[in-house]
């Protein structure tokens, strides 16, 4: 997914070469510059493995590397920082480590101190602009920072200690490279003479993680500290936006030092790389490829999700018909009559079959992934391919375009609205006719939902809080069905209004997301629609809720069930149950565990609802009632997400009928 470039990029003048830049992994990193450094990127140190960065330091390092590579601009101050310390004042690597946080404009982070990060800790007691929110498990924490970024679109900072603390970290870190969320990490890690040692909670979380983060550091020069700092935030919120990852060593941490504030990043490498402004003649290209088709469609993702103003003015000069991603839901309001809401996988039959039929795919700021494809050869086959993406690597590496952009989506969407507006007389867009034929597929396959005596549907549930909250709150899920369910029927509105972990799809990401969300968003209603295996999976983050007086909701779809994957075994494996029932086997009549009394452990109130006829009433009184609060609502375990798209299969392929209670 492309997203929109930091304001502090300073992109070149001069006019682009006609073709993309070359592919570049997306695991491309930038590298210091002098090997004589200790400081080191992805270390090499430990355990005696050899660091890839170590093979290629001639290559960056010969003179003509250096001399013509950009160097990076620094972000402009808008006002002057103001230190706590004396300009020629020592103090600690931890002090210097979080004064460089505070002048990163930084205000939260969700930090969990052990022996090796207790020198941060005591740092940030010092700071009066910092506030730690402490999560109960470092998990907990990252995907709170993850929630805070996705919910503000500013970087996330989580902090943890070495070892199992650092560890903890890994699932939210690769969920942020999947997700493309600005994420900044640091960890303690034990003194630089113990590393390789097998030291107590020692782990060599630079290399474990050097294949789930945008760039890691170890530091191992406390002067490094500030230029680290700031190329950390840099890379996490640059191009495409990602984790990076921080390993400061604890005697770094308790090194006095005078820190130089005026040292300049050296990021040469990856400078060189950064996509210039999309060029006019492609962006002509495009319009006039628009111009020839008869039913265009628009594919955006999480790239689109800065540009929704751009994106909609696009859609208003043009008239295209707008599918999204499950990553881009919100950055084309989903009421829109235009909108075609969700494709893929568990999308509308509309919108797969606007891809199915289309002549023109404008894939805008996506990555073409097997949930939305299936199979690729047939993923539209009848249509042209626009791909506009900020990661080179992203361009071609599952379909082919035809015509291809790396860069910003948001400046390609200004200049293709320029010409649009300068061409408008000429052009007399009018896509009447597809929309026509679109719109009778809205009203063939509308998504819907059957009831059952008095068992709560869940997506009536879903319906009901998108009328009561009238489309607005910030949503936050678990992974699995009631996932998908929140998807389709929550109407969102603007960009940042879901939060969810798509290409990972780590379950229990719901509850710590809505805390960073809550945490950035003070004033905004913030929901956590789970189920109730998701939910187990990070219950100890209640108490976070409390202690923190985060007036955080939580909407617990509770079928007793691992959801998703049984309606995988109702539909493939003839019902049988492999370990997908989370209740009590000895007690099938009770519900198990009792959802209510964790609430109740951690001081949250909460009730439970079984009747539909109850469950208006059930919300609004969860919505009304200040601060946390758990609603568990029973829902039947037999129904499946529609409609359905098999993995590996086509728009012929899609399901839209039965569920647990049908034998396949």
């Amino acid at each position: 997914m492309a997203a929109a470039t930091s304001s502090s990029i300073s992109f070149s003048t001069k006019p682009s070469s006609s073709k993309s830049p070359l592919p570049i992994s997306r695991f491309s990193l930038p590298f210091s510059l002098n090997p004589n450094k200790s400081s080191s990127s992805s270390s090499s140190r430990r355990r005696g493995i050899k660091s890839s960065s170590l093979s290629i330091y001639a290559v960056l390092n010969t003179t003509n590397n250096v001399t013509t590579t950009p160097s990076p601009t620094k972000p402009t101050k808008t006002e002057k920082f103001i230190s706590r310390f004396a300009p020629d004042q020592p103090r600690k690597g931890a002090d210097i480590l979080v004064e460089a946080l505070e002048r990163q404009g930084v205000e939260t982070v969700f930090a969990y101190p052990g022996g090796a990060s207790m020198e941060i800790h005591q740092a940030l007691t010092r700071s009066s602009s910092i506030r730690n929110v402490l999560p109960r498990h470092e998990q907990g924490g990252v995907f709170a920072a993850e929630g805070y970024a996705r919910s503000s679109g500013k970087p996330g900072i989580c902090i943890a200690t070495s070892g199992p603390g650092a560890t903890n970290l890994v699932s939210g870190l690769a969920d942020a490279l999947l997700d493309s969320v600005p994420l900044v990490a640091i960890t303690g890690q034990v003194p630089r003479r113990m590393i390789g040692t097998d030291a107590f909670q020692e782990t060599p979380i630079v290399e474990v993680t050097r294949s789930i983060t945008k760039h890691n550091y170890l530091v191992m020069d406390v002067e490094d500290i500030p230029r680290i700092i700031e190329e950390a935030f840099f890379l996490a919120t640059s191009g495409r936006p990602g984790p990076v990852l921080v390993d400061v060593p604890k005697d770094i941490q308790q090194q006095l030092a005078i820190p130089n504030w005026e040292q300049a990043m050296r990021l040469p490498g990856y400078m060189s790389r950064m996509p210039k402004p999309p060029e006019d003649s492609h962006l002509e290209q495009i319009v006039r490829l628009i111009s020839e088709s008869k039913k265009p469609v628009l594919y955006v993702g999480g790239g689109c999700l800065n540009s929704s103003d751009e994106l909609g003015r696009f859609v208003e000069l043009t008239g295209i018909p707008v599918a999204s991603t499950l990553m881009g839901l919100g950055s084309y309001p989903c009421d829109d009559e235009l909108s075609l809401h969700m494709l893929g996988m568990h999308g509308t039959v509309y919108a797969n079959y606007a891809v199915e039929h289309s002549d023109l795919l404008l894939a805008f700021g996506v990555r073409f992934d097997d949930r939305v494809t299936g199979k690729l050869e047939a993923f539209a086959s009848r249509a042209k391919i626009v791909h506009i993406d900020i990661d080179s690597a992203e361009i071609g590496k599952n379909k082919t375009p035809h015509v291809s952009v790396c860069g910003d989506v948001k400046l390609a969407l200004q200049g293709m609205n320029k010409v649009l507006e300068n061409r408008a007389e000429e052009l007399k867009l009018d896509f009447g006719v597809w929309r026509n034929e679109l719109n009778v597929q809205k009203q063939k396959f509308p998504l819907s939902f059957k009831t059952f005596g008095e068992a709560i549907p869940p997506q009536y549930a879903i319906q009901l809080l998108d009328e009561l909250t009238d489309g607005k709150a910030i949503i936050s899920t678990g992974v699995g069905q009631h996932q998908m369910w929140a998807a389709q029927f929550y109407k969102y509105k603007k960009p940042r209004q879901w939060l969810s972990s798509g290409g990972l799809g780590a379950m229990g990401f719901g509850l710590p997301a809505a805390i960073g969300a809550s945490v950035a968003n003070p004033d905004a209603i913030v929901v956590d629609i789970d189920g109730d295996g998701s939910f187990i999976m990070n219950v100890q983050e209640l108490a976070t809720i409390r202690v923190e007086q985060l007036p955080v909701k939580i909407l617990l779809l509770n079928n007793q069930h691992l959801g998703m994957v049984m309606q995988w075994e109702d539909r493939f494996y003839k019902a049988n149950r492999a370990h997908t029932y989370l209740g009590d086997p000895a007690q099938e009549d009770e519900i198990f565990p009792n959802m209510l009394q964790f609430a109740s452990a951690c001081g949250i109130p909460a009730a439970r609802v079984t009747k539909k006829a109850d469950l208006r009433e059930a919300i609004q009184t969860m919505l009304d009632t200040p601060g946390p609060y758990l609603l568990d609502v029973i829902c039947p375990h037999q129904e499946h997400v529609l409609p359905m798209i098999p993995s590996g299969g086509t728009f012929n392929d899609v399901i839209t009928e039965g569920d647990g209670r049908t034998k396949y």
